[in-house]
């Protein structure tokens, strides 16, 4: 009997996920993965604590499957995907280590193609040769990362200046990356706020303090509109007259799904590639899209959990199961050195009750949409004690009573009060899906990050890890 041919295209987070997921549950057909980054499969939402020196860049790698089963799964990195012939279930494929146009045939097509960078309408930007001013710097890629890196350290210490382009999770990491590396760093926000997709006003402006307060200046409600100058005499000007002299400029002002490939290949792309309940296109059951690509009922997500939800519910389906794809609940952390974001949900657009508490001394804000007695949507900027609890509630859907959504809001009270035990189903990292009872079971933080993997994707779970292992680790 000949084994299905499934090709994957891309080898990214939710390519890695879809064939570990395809592995453990058993798959009988052959794999290829087509990577067009020369680099192996590595996590993309810990690039801003690699620039900044928290993480070497060795441990942001992902496990390479290939080498689990090296006769069931073929990854080939440096190779980039032309076109997808649908008749003849093929893709065509550009090699860098070979010559000419090669041809993958396909049983089953997965597309994880990602998304890319937004570039905005900044004159002077892009040159009439077609490449970006010497200063400017994507940030989507380890490549990317590493230009970056290499930016900031040729040039002398202290003396540095950037400006980040874009106020988002993106462009907020990489901002405090650069301010702890000793960069003079100043964002720029065309909204009027801060995070203006996941917060509000009032959490928005808590952020930006809290930025301000930690060395980074921020502008909001104002747009970049053209670059002038090189070196020394880089400006950056802004449409409400001011020019920000600086070295680096870094282009953090969001991204859109990677759908080129696609829409050549015939199939029904709005946002995204539009898939169904078993992920597959709805022009061709024989190709599916996870991740970034994806369009899902009107929603793309841009996140790695609902990629990684995909990914586990396609290699569910493909190994034999049943249940159907829905929808996945959006978490957003943001992974920075002395910022504390937590957004479930989408608090600002969903409908329901607003309990809302906001702390400009302490730095402190926090939101609850709660709909018949559930919460449907929260945001906790400064202070994630509660993020746990919160989590819990949300993800179980529990009825709250009258006073429970205040009470979840209130500052933690002082003295020898124990705070609510986390159950072991309860997932703490919603990065790698790992539940508090499988963290307890570890001896060590050690033991949680490498049997686990929780902590090493946004970083956001941290304290409730840490938390959950006080008992175990705690001297007698």
């Amino acid at each position: 009997m000949t084994r299905e041919r499934l090709v994957v295209v891309g080898n990214g987070m939710a390519a890695t996920r879809l064939v570990e997921g395809l592995l453990a549950g058993g798959y009988d057909g052959h794999v290829t993965v087509l990577g067009e980054e020369a680099a192996a499969a590595y996590n993309r939402i810990l690039l801003s604590a690699v620039l900044e020196g928290a993480h070497p860049r060795d441990a942001i790698a992902l496990g390479d499957p290939a080498d689990h089963d090296p006769d069931s799964v073929v990854v080939r990195r440096g190779c980039r995907v032309l076109d997808v012939d649908r008749e003849r279930r093929e893709v065509m494929v550009a090699d860098g280590e070979l010559p000419g146009h090669q041809y993958v045939p396909y049983d089953r097509l997965v597309l994880a193609t990602g998304s890319i960078p937004t570039l905005p309408p900044i004159r002077g930007l892009v040159r009439m040769d077609g490449r970006l001013h010497p200063a400017v710097h994507a940030f989507r890629s380890l490549a990317d990362c590493d230009r970056l890196d290499a930016a900031v350290s040729s040039r002398p210490a202290g003396r540095t200046r950037a400006v980040v382009v874009g106020g988002g999770l993106l462009g907020l990491q990489v901002a405090r990356a650069l301010t702890v590396r000793g960069v003079t760093t100043e964002v720029v926000e065309g909204t009027e706020h801060l995070l203006s997709r996941q917060l509000g006003a009032p959490g928005g402006r808590i952020l930006a303090r809290d930025l301000r307060r930690l060395g980074t200046e921020v502008y909001t409600g104002t747009r970049a509109v053209r670059l002038t100058g090189e070196g020394p005499t880089t400006g950056l000007s802004l449409d409400n007259g001011f020019t920000l002299q600086t070295d680096l400029v870094v282009l953090a002002a969001g991204g859109r799904p990677s759908t080129a490939l696609a829409r050549r290949a015939g199939l029904l792309v709005r946002r995204g590639v539009v898939i169904d309940g078993r992920l597959a296109s709805v022009t061709d059951e024989r190709v599916h899209a996870i991740g970034d690509c994806a369009e899902r009922r009107g929603v793309t997500t841009g996140f790695v959990p609902p990629a990684w939800e995909q990914a586990s519910a396609l290699a569910g389906l493909l190994t034999g199961g049943t249940e159907e794809y829905a929808e996945s609940r959006t978490v957003a952390r943001l992974r920075a050195t002395g910022l504390d974001v937590a957004v479930l949900g989408d608090p600002e657009r969903t409908d329901g009750e607003v309990v809302e508490m906001t702390n400009p001394l302490s730095g402190s804000h926090r939101r609850l949409v709660v709909r018949d007695g559930v919460i449907v949507g929260a945001a906790l900027v400064g202070d994630l004690s509660r993020v746990g609890l919160i989590t819990q509630h949300y993800d179980r859907r529990t009825v709250l009573g009258p006073r429970e959504p205040g009470e979840l809001l209130a500052p933690e009270t002082t003295g020898d009060v124990t705070p609510p035990r986390l159950d072991d189903d309860v997932e703490v990292c919603a990065c790698a899906g790992v539940t508090a009872g499988r963290v307890r079971a570890c001896t060590g933080l050690e033991e949680v990050r490498s049997t686990t993997r929780a902590t090493t994707g946004c970083g956001g779970c941290g304290p409730v890890v840490r938390s959950l292992l006080e008992p175990a680790t705690a001297p007698a």
